[in-house]
Protein backbone atom coordinates (compact mmCIF):
# COMPACT_ATOMS: atom_id res chain seq x y z
CA UNK A 1 0.00 0.00 0.00
CA UNK A 2 2.77 2.36 0.69
CA UNK A 3 4.88 1.69 -2.38
CA UNK A 4 1.16 2.36 -4.30
CA UNK A 5 0.88 5.77 -2.61
CA UNK A 6 5.41 6.43 -3.14
CA UNK A 7 4.49 5.61 -6.25
CA UNK A 8 1.71 7.79 -7.43
CA UNK A 9 3.21 10.65 -5.53
CA UNK A 10 6.80 10.64 -7.90
CA UNK A 11 4.62 9.93 -10.83
CA UNK A 12 2.90 13.32 -9.75
CA UNK A 13 5.73 15.25 -9.63
CA UNK A 14 7.38 13.86 -12.64
CA UNK A 15 4.25 15.43 -14.71
CA UNK A 16 4.02 18.66 -12.75
CA UNK A 17 8.24 19.24 -13.10
CA UNK A 18 7.70 20.69 -17.24
CA UNK A 19 5.38 23.15 -15.23
CA UNK A 20 7.20 23.72 -12.40
CA UNK A 21 10.63 23.97 -14.46
CA UNK A 22 8.63 26.59 -16.70
CA UNK A 23 7.60 28.60 -13.52
CA UNK A 24 11.18 29.56 -12.50
CA UNK A 25 11.72 29.89 -16.26
CA UNK A 26 8.96 32.14 -16.37
CA UNK A 27 10.78 34.03 -13.08
CA UNK A 28 14.05 34.22 -14.83
CA UNK A 29 12.47 36.10 -17.54
CA UNK A 30 10.13 38.10 -15.57
CA UNK A 31 13.46 39.69 -14.32
CA UNK A 32 15.47 39.45 -16.78
CA UNK A 33 18.08 37.45 -14.99
CA UNK A 34 19.51 34.40 -15.85
CA UNK A 35 21.95 34.06 -12.63
CA UNK A 36 22.19 31.46 -9.87
CA UNK A 37 20.23 33.82 -7.46
CA UNK A 38 17.42 34.19 -9.70
CA UNK A 39 17.65 30.23 -10.43
CA UNK A 40 17.09 30.01 -6.79
CA UNK A 41 14.48 32.02 -6.05
CA UNK A 42 12.41 31.06 -8.88
CA UNK A 43 12.60 27.35 -7.54
CA UNK A 44 11.66 29.08 -3.79
CA UNK A 45 8.47 31.03 -5.86
CA UNK A 46 7.93 27.57 -7.65
CA UNK A 47 7.44 25.94 -4.81
CA UNK A 48 5.18 28.23 -2.83
CA UNK A 49 2.81 28.73 -5.97
CA UNK A 50 2.62 24.97 -6.40
CA UNK A 51 2.05 24.36 -2.58
CA UNK A 52 -0.16 27.02 -1.00
CA UNK A 53 -2.57 27.59 -3.84
CA UNK A 54 -3.03 24.09 -5.13
CA UNK A 55 -3.10 24.24 -8.36
CA UNK A 56 -4.85 21.92 -10.44
CA UNK A 57 -2.85 19.02 -12.22
CA UNK A 58 -1.75 20.23 -15.47
CA UNK A 59 -2.96 17.74 -18.43
CA UNK A 60 0.25 17.44 -21.21
CA UNK A 61 0.16 16.01 -23.57
CA UNK A 62 3.04 13.77 -23.51
CA UNK A 63 4.72 14.78 -26.98
CA UNK A 64 7.67 16.66 -27.02
CA UNK A 65 10.06 18.01 -29.87
CA UNK A 66 12.95 18.80 -29.04
CA UNK A 67 13.74 20.19 -32.57
CA UNK A 68 10.79 22.49 -32.62
CA UNK A 69 11.12 23.59 -28.61
CA UNK A 70 14.87 24.96 -29.96
CA UNK A 71 13.39 26.20 -33.07
CA UNK A 72 10.66 28.33 -30.91
CA UNK A 73 13.09 29.27 -28.49
CA UNK A 74 15.31 30.66 -31.15
CA UNK A 75 12.62 32.57 -32.85
CA UNK A 76 11.55 34.22 -29.39
CA UNK A 77 14.76 35.49 -28.57
CA UNK A 78 14.97 36.71 -31.92
CA UNK A 79 11.73 38.55 -31.46
CA UNK A 80 12.50 39.72 -28.28
CA UNK A 81 15.59 41.38 -30.12
CA UNK A 82 14.04 42.86 -32.61
CA UNK A 83 10.58 44.21 -30.52
CA UNK A 84 13.18 45.62 -28.40
CA UNK A 85 15.10 47.41 -31.34
CA UNK A 86 11.48 48.62 -32.57
CA UNK A 87 9.91 49.43 -29.64
CA UNK A 88 13.03 52.04 -28.68
CA UNK A 89 13.06 53.16 -32.44
CA UNK A 90 9.26 54.05 -32.42
CA UNK A 91 10.04 55.96 -29.18
CA UNK A 92 13.21 58.09 -30.16
CA UNK A 93 11.77 58.65 -34.11
CA UNK A 94 10.84 62.13 -34.66
CA UNK A 95 7.42 62.76 -36.44
CA UNK A 96 4.41 60.84 -35.99
CA UNK A 97 3.78 58.86 -32.82
CA UNK A 98 3.28 55.14 -33.10
CA UNK A 99 -0.05 53.73 -33.69
CA UNK A 100 -1.43 51.45 -31.41
CA UNK A 101 -4.71 48.73 -31.53
CA UNK A 102 -6.20 46.34 -29.39
CA UNK A 103 -6.00 43.37 -31.67
CA UNK A 104 -8.07 39.88 -31.09
CA UNK A 105 -6.68 36.98 -32.12
CA UNK A 106 -8.66 33.62 -32.30
CA UNK A 107 -6.55 30.41 -31.57
CA UNK A 108 -6.90 27.02 -33.34
CA UNK A 109 -6.65 24.87 -30.16
CA UNK A 110 -8.90 24.55 -27.11
CA UNK A 111 -6.29 23.93 -24.36
CA UNK A 112 -5.65 26.15 -21.38
CA UNK A 113 -2.07 25.67 -21.67
CA UNK A 114 -1.50 26.42 -25.08
CA UNK A 115 -3.16 29.44 -24.47
CA UNK A 116 -1.27 30.79 -21.53
CA UNK A 117 2.03 29.80 -22.94
CA UNK A 118 0.82 31.72 -25.99
CA UNK A 119 -0.25 34.95 -24.23
CA UNK A 120 2.64 34.70 -21.90
CA UNK A 121 5.02 34.51 -25.40
CA UNK A 122 3.07 37.44 -26.37
CA UNK A 123 3.33 39.49 -23.70
CA UNK A 124 6.90 39.36 -22.95
CA UNK A 125 8.37 40.20 -26.65
CA UNK A 126 7.91 44.24 -26.46
CA UNK A 127 4.87 45.90 -28.20
CA UNK A 128 2.40 43.45 -27.16
CA UNK A 129 0.70 43.15 -24.01
CA UNK A 130 -2.54 40.64 -23.35
CA UNK A 131 -5.46 42.53 -21.61
CA UNK A 132 -7.80 39.97 -21.66
CA UNK A 133 -8.34 36.26 -22.48
CA UNK A 134 -11.42 35.08 -23.58
CA UNK A 135 -11.17 31.19 -22.41
CA UNK A 136 -14.86 29.57 -23.98
CA UNK A 137 -14.32 31.34 -27.49
CA UNK A 138 -10.04 31.14 -27.73
CA UNK A 139 -9.30 34.47 -28.35
CA UNK A 140 -6.43 36.90 -26.89
CA UNK A 141 -6.93 40.45 -26.83
CA UNK A 142 -3.67 41.86 -26.98
CA UNK A 143 -2.64 45.80 -27.03
CA UNK A 144 -0.16 46.06 -29.60
CA UNK A 145 1.82 49.29 -30.32
CA UNK A 146 2.84 50.26 -33.96
CA UNK A 147 -0.17 48.98 -35.55
CA UNK A 148 -2.77 51.26 -36.92
CA UNK A 149 -3.33 50.16 -40.32
CA UNK A 150 -5.98 47.32 -41.00
CA UNK A 151 -2.75 45.27 -42.48
CA UNK A 152 -0.57 46.11 -39.77
CA UNK A 153 -3.88 44.61 -37.37
CA UNK A 154 -3.87 41.87 -39.61
CA UNK A 155 0.19 41.48 -39.65
CA UNK A 156 0.34 41.29 -35.51
CA UNK A 157 -2.98 38.74 -35.29
CA UNK A 158 -1.15 36.14 -37.75
CA UNK A 159 2.16 36.39 -35.67
CA UNK A 160 0.42 35.26 -32.67
CA UNK A 161 -1.27 32.71 -34.62
CA UNK A 162 2.60 31.57 -35.81
CA UNK A 163 3.33 31.57 -31.93
CA UNK A 164 0.53 28.90 -31.40
CA UNK A 165 1.29 26.73 -34.08
CA UNK A 166 5.53 26.81 -33.20
CA UNK A 167 4.36 25.76 -29.43
CA UNK A 168 2.11 23.35 -30.72
CA UNK A 169 4.67 21.21 -32.65
CA UNK A 170 6.89 21.70 -29.53
CA UNK A 171 4.65 20.59 -27.10
CA UNK A 172 1.30 19.86 -28.34
CA UNK A 173 -0.99 16.87 -28.96
CA UNK A 174 -1.70 14.84 -32.27
CA UNK A 175 -4.82 16.40 -32.03
CA UNK A 176 -3.71 19.87 -31.73
CA UNK A 177 -1.03 19.69 -34.65
CA UNK A 178 -3.62 18.92 -37.02
CA UNK A 179 -5.91 21.02 -35.83
CA UNK A 180 -3.17 23.71 -36.67
CA UNK A 181 -2.15 22.19 -39.51
CA UNK A 182 -6.13 21.76 -40.77
CA UNK A 183 -6.07 25.95 -39.94
CA UNK A 184 -3.11 26.66 -41.52
CA UNK A 185 -4.06 24.92 -44.98
CA UNK A 186 -7.37 26.74 -45.11
CA UNK A 187 -6.17 30.24 -44.23
CA UNK A 188 -3.95 29.71 -47.27
CA UNK A 189 -7.01 28.53 -49.49
CA UNK A 190 -8.80 31.63 -48.17
CA UNK A 191 -5.79 33.81 -49.08
CA UNK A 192 -5.32 31.86 -52.60
CA UNK A 193 -9.02 32.89 -53.66
CA UNK A 194 -8.74 36.80 -52.29
CA UNK A 195 -5.57 37.17 -54.53
CA UNK A 196 -7.89 35.71 -57.68
CA UNK A 197 -10.64 37.52 -56.99
CA UNK A 198 -8.56 40.99 -56.54
CA UNK A 199 -6.16 40.24 -59.79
Amino acid sequence: MGTDIQRSALTGIWRQLPFFLWLVALWMLLWGQFTVLAFLTGVVVAVFVTSVFRLPPVELSGRLNPWWLLVFTLQFVGAVVKGSLVVAWQVVRPGRQPGVSVVAVPLVTDDDLIMAHVGVTASLIPGSLVLETDRDRRILYLHVLGASTDAEVEQQRRMVQRWEARLVRAVGSRAQLDAVRASRAGAEGVRTRVKEESS
